[in-house]
């Protein structure tokens, strides 16, 4: 009983000293983590979220100050400052990322998804991380995905009933083709804009809509510039949580594994929030003054059809991804 107890000991003292090994290797540090939309946007909750997760396991050593709003700059400016290392982390629509890695465009295809089972299942899968790995020699990790959610069309202008009432239209735009492309499918004028400018472009008429998520909508208020809204779900839009490659590299094992564990810890709180939110924010959205619509059936079929062309323009660049992708889902559908 004595020997069994003393092992025991010295069990528990190793274990104790190899802890306060681990955490002497932990050093302190701030990370700066930007998202380009205020409060209330669907990232924030997984933001939120990682932030305590990096605290709690690295005993306070290592803080997350968040930057939202675009008070890091736009997508474009803030993705260069990660790839400087100036900007340890950010979070954006993952088609961003295709200016680096080409097969990240396949997330911006127009009616990828039937739903968020789907996406859960290819961003988790191989393929996702496949895509996320490839960031690496662009001087990018890749942690983890979270969800934006399924896109839809707001306007100043008039309700949208039917795919012709689409035509027209001062659309703004992600700043990359295949959202330029699929808006000129559709007969309309797409207008690539940083999303900081869109409040401002919509209020002074510079442009006539916008599309994003429900729950994006409602945080950025812009049921105060635009009166409809018509629930198209075209896109579904993961997002990347991305890191600093040159910043990672300097990171020790400890610090690494306390990021990479808090990123995946906040991603079933992120998707949770953004899926539970959309009701209420759909809501608040019509509470305030918006007009819903949904396009019957047979003009969902024809949206589909005028996407037609764009798909397989993009399929060519995109690469082997797109098939891959397809087959996945195919699997996914028996």
């Amino acid at each position: 009983m004595k020997r069994l107890f003393i092992k025991t000991l010295l069990a528990t003292v190793a274990l104790a000293a190899v802890g306060a090994v681990s955490a002497q290797e932990i050093r302190e540090r701030t990370i700066k983590f930007g998202l380009n939309s205020p409060e209330g946007h669907p990232a924030v909750v997984g933001m939120k979220k990682f932030q305590a997760a990096v605290e709690a396991r690295s005993g306070g050593k290592m803080k997350v100050q968040l930057f939202l709003n675009g008070t890091l700059g736009s997508d474009q400016a803030t993705l260069s400052a990660v790839k400087g290392g100036t900007v340890e982390m950010a979070v954006m629509n993952s088609g961003i990322l295709a200016s680096e890695v080409k097969a990240l465009e396949v997330f911006d295809f127009p009616f990828l998804f039937n739903n968020e089972k789907e996406a859960d299942a290819i961003v988790d899968g191989p393929l996702g991380q496949k895509m996320h790995a490839a960031l690496a020699d662009k001087g990018i990790v890749g942690l983890s995905y979270w969800e934006l959610g399924f896109r839809n069309i707001t306007t100043g202008k008039r309700a949208i009933n039917k795919v012709d009432d689409i035509a027209g239209l001062k659309l703004r735009v992600i700043p990359n083709a295949i959202n330029v492309d699929w808006v000129k499918a559709l007969s309309a004028n797409p207008t690539p804009m940083p999303f900081p400018e869109v409040y401002a472009a919509l209020e002074q008429g510079a442009i006539d809509g916008q599309e994003n998520p429900v729950s994006v909508i409602a945080a950025n208020k812009f049921w105060e510039v635009q009166k409809f809204i018509a629930l198209t779900n075209h896109q579904y839009n993961p997002q990347s949580v991305i890191f600093s490659k040159r910043v990672w590299d300097q990171l020790n094992a400890a610090e690494r594994k306390i990021i990479d564990e808090a990123a995946d810890e906040a991603v079933k709180a992120q998707r949770e929030g953004a899926r539970a939110a959309v009701a209420a924010n759909l809501e608040l959205l019509k509470k305030n003054g918006m007009t819903v619509t949904s396009l019957p059936a047979a003009e969902l079929v024809k949206l589909r059809e005028k996407m037609k062309p764009v798909l397989d323009k993009h399929s060519v660049s995109a690469g082997p991804i797109v098939a891959e992708v397809q087959a996945e889902l195919a699997k996914l559908r028996k």
